[in-house]
């Protein structure tokens, strides 16, 4: 007898369908947007803030660093709170939080203030995300269903970034950049009090484990000292003594975590979140692809703004081809094709569009033709990304027990972060050391010292997207050849069994 996807009887040991799942999703998507767009739209609102309060150069970078020290450091322990606490009320007390801070980050008449404010973002950021995908990984487990909603959430993860850059162009040109904060707060209402009303948390997911101390120090800091460490890379130089420090600690930090998490009783991040090949993969090759990622926003915000003069505003609608790129993959490549072929085969194949998108643009020069280069290799690197990255967090969360959703939810925001972290210091460093080079060897015949500096700043991009480029290979490789679990629907879901996770499946469809 047919039913309905409201009225299907679950599969013996799964969780009811809720009924409110599609509405709910609305919620946790508008919460995972306002992440995402506050992760660019503060980089565009930069400038104007520092002139308005006074921050030196030397201190600006600390805007973006506060945030990203907070948020990075406390990931893992955001999402095992969710896992303890219940995700819902993490999730709101997130959106709150992180509402609160952008009202304090806004009305900001410091440089300290402001500085405060983006670390509060951070910590609330810091449960928020672990919580909106861990919800969505334990409110929709059929296959399709569960392919659309992490098409549709791929597809913010990816493109809202982008979108920022519109956004906060719009708000800094027309408004002020005291809005690039306060537009979170209407994202946070509603989709606080949507979560309160229409999110329904299954009952039977939480991990009421003691919480691991030892392992929340251990990882903060060591998560801290990493993200720091790239962060003073970019600015300070590789050989700094303050940055091998942090490189040494961040070491030995991660190395004493892994000791004690493999002893304790209730570890703040089970090993066997992070040693099932499959996990380990998606991690692996999504923390690389997003190193690459940052590339792109990073040289070609750069390009079209410092060498051809577009304002804030065309500059992020010049990012528009891969926001509908990245749309198009997640929601019409990967979602539909999900539940017919294996993660990797959409993963790896994936990674490799992007590759040559970003391919394209190393032969940018100063003139470039927007039509002609720009706007296919961001199309392509929308399309690959968005294929990829709508499995990937699709896979990350599969075969989980629920108790361990949080925290698994955690690691993928985590190689997100620490990517992002490496991509921005390491890109930047290559960046700038073929600027210098070039002037150094062009200098002599050079008639034209501004011309030189645009030539030498484009030359610079063109080297890092080669790096780029090959990272996003590396992530292919990692995606195809450690990924191995077969296409949904080809066996029953791995049991909770600790044995069982070396084979990750997609849960059969229901009828």
């Amino acid at each position: 007898m047919s039913k309905t996807a409201e009225t299907r009887r679950p599969e013996p040991g799964a969780t009811a369908v809720d009924p409110s799942r599609w509405k709910a999703l609305v919620f946790i998507a508008l919460a995972q947007l306002m992440v995402v767009l506050d992760a660019t739209i503060v980089n565009i609102a930069l400038p104007s803030a520092q002139q308005d309060l006074g921050i030196s150069d030397g201190n600006k970078q600390w805007v973006i660093t506060a945030y990203a020290l907070a948020f990075g450091g406390l990931l893992l322990f955001g999402g095992r709170i969710a896992d303890l606490w219940g995700r819902k009320r993490t999730f709101v007390t997130g959106l709150i939080g992180f509402a609160a801070a952008s009202a304090i980050g806004g009305a900001a008449n410091s440089e300290g203030l402001l500085l405060g404010a983006r670390a509060l973002q951070g910590v609330f950021g810091a449960l928020l995300a672990p919580a909106a995908l861990s919800l969505l990984a334990v409110t929709f487990t059929d296959a399709k269903e569960r392919a659309k909603a992490f098409g549709i959430f791929g597809a913010i993860a990816g493109g809202g970034g982008a979108v920022g850059l519109i956004l906060g162009g719009f708000l800094t040109e027309y408004l002020d950049w005291r809005w690039t904060f306060f537009v979170n707060i209407p994202f946070a209402i509603v989709a606080a009090l949507g979560a309160y009303f229409v999110i329904r948390e299954p009952a039977d997911g939480r991990n009421r484990s003691a919480l691991d101390i030892p392992g929340v120090v251990l990882s903060t800091l060591g998560l801290v000292s990493l993200v720091y460490g790239f962060t003073r890379a970019e600015s300070d130089g590789w050989s700094d003594a303050t940055t091998i420090s942090l490189f040494v600690a961040a070491a030995v930090l991660l190395a004493a975590f892994v000791a004690v998490e493999s002893r304790v009783k209730a570890p703040l991040l089970p090993l066997r979140v992070v040693t099932n090949r499959n996990r380990a993969g998606v991690y692996l090759s999504l923390g690389l692809a997003i190193i690459g990622m940052f590339g792109l926003f990073l040289f070609l915000t750069y390009y079209l703004q410092v060498v051809e003069g577009y304002s804030p505003v065309k500059t992020g609608f010049a990012f528009m081809p891969m926001i509908v790129g990245m749309i198009t993959g997640s929601t019409q490549i990967g979602a539909r094709l999900m539940t017919r072929v294996p993660p990797r085969y959409l993963m790896g194949p994936g990674f490799l569009v992007a590759s040559v998108g970003m391919l394209l643009l190393t032969q940018l020069e100063i003139g470039s033709s927007y039509a002609g280069l720009i706007l296919p290799a961001e199309l392509l690197l929308g399309l690959g990304m968005g294929t990829a990255f709508m499995p990937a967090m699709a896979l990350a969360t599969h075969g989980i027990e629920p108790r361990d959703a949080g925290v698994a939810s955690a690691m993928v925001n985590t190689s997100q972060q620490v990517g992002g972290a490496i991509g921005t210091a390491l890109l930047n460093t290559i960046a700038a050391s073929a600027t210098t080079a070039y002037v150094a060897s062009h200098a002599a015949t050079a008639t034209n010292a501004q011309l030189l500096e645009l030539q030498a700043l484009v030359a610079g991009f063109s080297s890092a997207i080669w790096w780029a480029v090959g990272i996003l290979l590396v992530s292919a490789t990692i995606a195809v050849t450690l990924i191995n679990t077969g296409r949904p629907g080809t066996s029953p879901v791995a049991s909770g069994a600790e044995g069982a996770e070396d084979e990750i499946k997609m849960p059969v469809a229901m009828h």
